[in-house]
């Protein structure tokens, strides 16, 4: 039986990769999208979006990538779950390969996101969405007056720190050295900064309260005299790096130093028909919108791509 030839196959089922699969869908290119391990994305993650355009009083991620995914399914798109194992870009159409069975595209648009890097505690992930985050941009806002925590050592840790300054009374940095890896400036931003204090040596062992469905504060551990303490706050935020969901193009498509897949005009990658969008390659807003802006670009490439090649 002969394999079946997509048009155009989108990795990911996040804002960047559901705005691509409305757009495809619309050009009539009927595109199939791989949800991946992490259906939805980061906003999957996320109670409240309010800085989203069109949502004056918020929407909760869930509902807005719902939303989107009943979009892009109403023009067209097939939706599946799948794991992609490895590509192959060597030959046209390109070969994906799912493990027990390939996939042949004319194009592909990689939206498969970065995933952030947690604590790895059950009670952090229970809490995830109701005062543990990995974007302060997203949910700072919500803790205007209170004292919060984040957890990290690097430029990540101070950003976020020094930007929920704007909200929060008091920003205490736990990390779990006296070494930070953060760049001086950075640093330094951080030590002058009124609001900020740092707590160091210090791990983060436990979140407080999974039953009350709210963080009311942290069980740490001193690394160097191994004594427990709690440290009371009203959040946790993560500041220790995502990690971009691009291993399977190792070798194939060129990425920087940490992963993130590198593009030129917007969302070009080195193979012609291949695009990068979101998180994937975006490690400087990581936004809904903006996810959203390049999920558009990429299917608009890849819709001039067919035509060009008389498709």
């Amino acid at each position: 039986m002969a394999e079946e030839i997509r048009n155009t196959v989108i990795l990911g089922s996040g804002c960047a990769g559901l705005t691509a699969a409305i757009y495809a869908a619309r050009a009539n290119l009927k595109p199939l999208v791989l949800e991946g391990h992490e259906p939805g994305g980061q906003l999957s993650l996320t109670t409240l979006v309010e800085n989203f355009p069109g949502f004056p009083e918020g929407i909760q991620g869930p509902e807005l990538i719902e939303n989107m995914k009943q979009q892009a399914m109403r023009f067209g798109a097939d939706i599946e779950s799948k794991h992609l194992v490895s590509a192959d870009f060597t030959e046209r159409p390109f070969t994906l390969n799912f493990g027990k069975e390939n996939i042949k595209a004319r194009t592909l648009i990689i939206a498969s996101g970065a995933s952030a890097r947690w604590l790895g505690l059950p009670s952090e992930q229970a809490l995830i969405g109701y005062g543990v985050s990995s974007c302060a941009t997203c949910d700072g806002f919500f803790f205007s007056g209170k004292e919060v925590a984040v957890i990290g050592g690097g430029d990540s840790a101070m950003e976020e720190a020094l930007f929920l300054t704007r909200f929060a009374s008091k920003v205490t940095i736990v990390h779990r050295s006296q070494n930070f890896r953060a760049s001086k400036i950075m640093l330094d931003r951080a030590r002058h900064h009124d609001k900020i204090s740092f707590l160091t040596d210090t791990i983060v062992e436990e979140v407080y309260d999974v039953n009350k469905k709210e963080v009311t504060g942290l069980k740490v551990r001193n690394v160097k005299n191994g004594h427990f303490r709690d440290f009371p706050t009203s959040a946790m935020f993560l500041g220790i790096g995502h990690i971009p969901n691009a291993k399977m193009f190792h070798g194939q498509l060129d990425a920087d130093k940490d992963g993130y897949l590198i593009t030129r005009d917007y969302v070009l990658t080195r193979v012609p028909g291949v695009y990068a969008c979101g998180d994937v390659q975006d490690r400087r807003y990581r936004q809904a919108v903006t996810a959203a802006g390049t999920g558009c670009m990429a299917a608009m490439e890849a819709e001039k791509f067919l035509e060009e090649q008389g498709r």
